[in-house]
């Protein structure tokens, strides 16, 4: 028993490394937002576009997260965290579609892309991605907020890679159309993502009681509940 972690320190934990999380999304976003404009490249737009919906999720993801460490509202903060999950979704798929409607109007009107700014913040925004999925740590052992915020930041990091082959293919051959071709490759990646984020936190959040189909929903949903209440009876005890 005494090896056992403590659940109060496990959402301490995912607290404090959704804050961090937030803080360098949030510094790298305006970063992505100056280069983008600057250098006129829709893969870096689109990229800091993610990174803003992150910015606001993650946000969310936090505030989830700190209302689960509350003894009073265990209950309440495990369905935040469902409900931040399910905005993170609906944000994402947003994005996807002005990133859609944007690579269009781009590919019909190509534009000037300043390559050599793009390069640079693209594999800034790489570096930062990398970072952030470090201290979100593994997906196996987070809950459902923070796989929410490492889906956001698997998108930013494809947005940083697409972003960067497209300067690098624009500096050796002058060939524009490949930014908005990229960012529609990753767009519809992100897609993917959203969608199965989004079935999943709607099922746990709206499920009929007697719909045999969301069985497993119902009892995850109550298990967290559970666990999240036996934590905080925990800790009234050991006070």
């Amino acid at each position: 028993m005494l090896d056992e972690p403590h659940p109060h320190l496990s959402h301490a934990t995912d607290a404090r490394r959704l804050g961090w999380a937030l803080s360098i999304t949030a510094a790298f976003m305006v970063l992505e937002v100056v280069g983008g404009v600057l250098s006129g490249s829709l893969a870096l737009l689109a990229d800091a576009g993610h990174m803003l919906t992150d910015t606001a999720s993650l946000a969310l993801a936090w505030l989830a997260a700190r209302l689960s460490l509350r003894p009073g509202a265990a209950r309440h903060g495990h369905r935040a965290q469902l409900w931040a999950a399910f905005i993170n979704a609906l944000a994402l798929l947003v994005v996807v579609a002005w990133i859609l409607w944007e690579a269009a109007q781009r590919m019909l009107e190509p534009r000037v892309i300043a390559a050599g700014p793009m390069l640079g913040v693209a594999l800034a925004g790489l570096v930062a991605n990398l970072v952030v999925l470090r201290v979100l740590g593994r997906s196996h052992d987070a809950n459902l907020n923070v796989a929410a915020a490492r889906l956001h930041v698997l998108g930013d990091l494809l947005g940083s890679v697409a972003a960067s082959a497209a300067a690098i293919v624009i500096l050796a051959t002058g060939w524009t159309p490949i930014d908005p071709l990229l960012s529609v490759l990753v767009a519809l990646l992100i897609l993917r993502s959203a969608a199965v984020l989004l079935a999943q936190s709607a099922r746990a959040l709206f499920a009929h009681p007697n719909t045999p189909g969301d069985a497993a929903a119902r009892t995850s949903c109550a298990a967290g509940s559970r666990i999240a209440e036996r934590q905080a009876v925990g800790r009234d005890e050991g006070r």
